[in-house]
């Protein structure tokens, strides 16, 4: 059931009789517009108040993931009192749309690749210039100020045998759904390389903000990995309703599958299914 069906009622009180239920993950910007679609099947989500998109690189990249995971932990330890029992914090899954999408792609395993990332400041290379727009939120201020980034994020993130920074996850976190996300500059393919959990892409083919993530795609380093495109849309699908109903269909088969074991909802987020529809592209959108 999702808004707009006969029936659907908004703020309705928990169903306890499937619990505990699985939970969601992301910024409670996303979560008011994917939420309602998605808990009627199943799931709990939670959801960080005060997360929102950002211009530039900044801080914000270490804190928004950090904040989502102290509220798992949080929601694991210490449930509302009204949903006690209903919440399955051991089956989680995070995801997001836009600067949201870098914290569901960040707490997939990715490793910040400092090398890399410094590497691209001022002069980026190639392949991270074929990624960049004026919009974009790559920006080398947290190169002149390393130390200091560093620092914020911590010594348990910055150590290193390798040279990577350690993932900002959980092993809770079970599977993650980034959408329209940025996060190329700062990974890099050698951070990319670490993502060890089930992730789902959804891409918009005419996206100009960020037109690399079938760039991060391809460099993922799960082997249960896909990527949808959405024929057609811009970045700005995430405010029409049948756009956002059409994703909402996705998570609720991808983290169905992953976090409920509902082998039945495979089909539903498969190339077999994407084939069924013009609009819809399995893999990379060619010539993108």
């Amino acid at each position: 059931m999702q808004p707009g069906d006969p029936g659907f009622v908004a703020d309705a009180p928990p169903d306890p009789s499937g619990g505990p239920y699985p939970v969601i993950l992301s910024s409670s910007k996303v979560a008011t517009i994917f939420a309602p679609y998605v808990v009627s099947h199943g799931f709990a989500w939670v959801s960080v108040d005060g997360l929102d998109s950002y211009p530039k690189m900044s801080l914000e990249m270490i804190d928004q993931p950090l904040d989502i995971l102290f509220a798992l932990d949080n929601i694991a330890s210490s449930p509302p009192e009204s949903l006690e029992g209903l919440i399955d914090a051991e089956h989680a899954g995070a995801i997001g749309y836009s600067f949201d999408g870098y914290n569901a792609l960040a707490m997939s395993g990715a490793r910040i690749d400092p090398e890399y990332y410094l590497a691209q400041c001022p002069t980026p290379d190639d392949t991270t210039e074929a990624i960049l727009s004026w919009l974009s939120a790559f920006d080398c201020a947290p190169a002149g100020e390393w130390d200091d980034f560093a620092a914020h994020a911590g010594e348990a993130i910055t150590a290193s045998q390798d040279g990577l920074w350690q993932p900002m996850t959980d092993e809770r976190i079970r599977a993650v759904m980034p959408m329209a996300a940025e996060g190329w500059w700062l990974f890099g393919e050698r951070g990319l390389a670490s993502v060890d959990r089930p992730t789902l892409i959804i891409d918009a083919t005419l996206d100009e903000l960020y037109p690399e993530n079938a760039l991060i795609f391809e460099h993922l380093g799960t082997q249960d990995k896909a990527l949808i495109s959405f024929v057609g849309p811009d970045h700005m699908m995430v405010f029409d309703p049948v756009m956002v109903a059409r994703m909402a269909h996705f998570a609720v088969a991808f983290f169905g599958y992953h976090l409920q074991g509902r082998e039945d909802l495979a089909w539903y987020f498969s190339e077999d299914f994407v084939a069924q529809h013009d609009d819809l592209a399995w893999g990379a959108y060619p010539g993108k």
